[in-house]
């Protein structure tokens, strides 16, 4: 099968060349290496047309007692680029799914897992041998070589909300929260059909359900109007259907990242009207510098 040539590189089918370097002639560095099996997940919007991109790697000892390893990309510019349509967050939530149904069967057949799990958009490679130090070292490894863009493709840094998306992510990621998150919750269930906000994500603990929605104040106040806009009818709709109370939380860009400062006195108007409209409708404000605290709750109160 080939590879999409997506982002200016293309998607190594093979263990044989990735790099100029043979995979499976690895040079032994630091100590003894331990033989595992790696399986490459790939996104396949359309099987005729025979178009891929990597989008995770699944890493697991042959033999041995440590959990599997998956890890997904954060970055879907690529998946985007070969489906502008392409739903992200569903791909994202496949990684959870995953992690989920692996912790709570780890002797279960890995083949049935990933057949459960998957959509049929998202398709596995035949397992192929590893030499690792270790099982999360060796998923850096192949993520780096299967799976993240290019360094030049990198450069083109993430903006705006996604920016700040990714920023939530990587810090309650980093606390072992994310997983036992929401993800992409319907305002509808809450206010009234054909509502078309979705919150980035939530969780529930002590009667209260915290949701945390990324609002970029880079292009503007939209954002913070609609979510303003929502918030009366996301509190009383929480607390009639999960009887339980509701603290929503926007998480903005710091100030000094979008020149809101006193030099520039209009960005800061504005910034500051963002900030307000949202305050004024009982919305908890956070910067992206406040995630890591944030995450920190979340970890103590899902027991992580």
């Amino acid at each position: 099968m080939r590879g999409s040539d997506v982002g200016g590189r293309f998607d190594c089918e093979t263990d044989e060349v990735c790099g100029g370097q043979k995979l499976k002639d690895k040079v032994q560095v630091g100590g003894v290496r331990r033989e595992c099996e790696y399986q490459l997940l790939r996104y396949v919007p359309d099987p005729v047309r025979n178009e891929y991109v990597h989008i995770g790697v699944i890493l697991r000892e042959q033999g041995g007692s440590e959990p599997v390893q998956v890890r997904f990309t954060h970055d879907w510019r690529r998946v985007r680029c070969l489906n502008p349509e392409a739903d992200t967050a569903q791909l994202e939530g496949m990684e959870s799914e995953l992690r989920r149904k692996l912790s709570e069967d780890p002797d279960g057949e890995l083949m049935r897992i990933l057949n459960e799990s998957l959509s049929l958009n998202v398709q596995m490679t035949s397992p192929k041998g590893y030499l690792v130090e270790s099982l999360p070292a060796g998923v850096e490894e192949l993520m780096r070589m299967y799976v993240d863009p290019p360094k030049r493709e990198r450069a083109e840094r993430l903006s705006g909300r996604a920016a700040i998306q990714a920023k939530m992510r990587t810090e309650f990621e980093r606390a072992g929260a994310w997983d036992l998150m929401q993800k992409r919750i319907a305002a509808s269930v809450y206010t009234r059909p054909g509502d078309p906000l979705r919150i980035d994500a939530a969780y529930r603990a002590n009667g209260l359900i915290r949701m945390f929605h990324a609002v970029s104040l880079e292009p503007g106040v939209e954002m913070a109007k609609v979510l303003a806009f929502s918030s009366a009818g996301l509190r009383s709709g929480v607390e009639r259907v999960a009887k339980a109370s509701l603290e929503l939380t926007a998480v903005i860009e710091p100030a000094a990242k979008l020149g809101a400062s006193a030099e520039e006195p209009d960005r800061l108007e504005l910034y500051r009207f963002g900030v307000e409209i949202m305050e004024e409708h009982e919305i908890r404000v956070l910067t992206t510098a406040d995630l890591g605290r944030v995450a920190e709750t979340a970890r103590r109160e899902l027991f992580v």
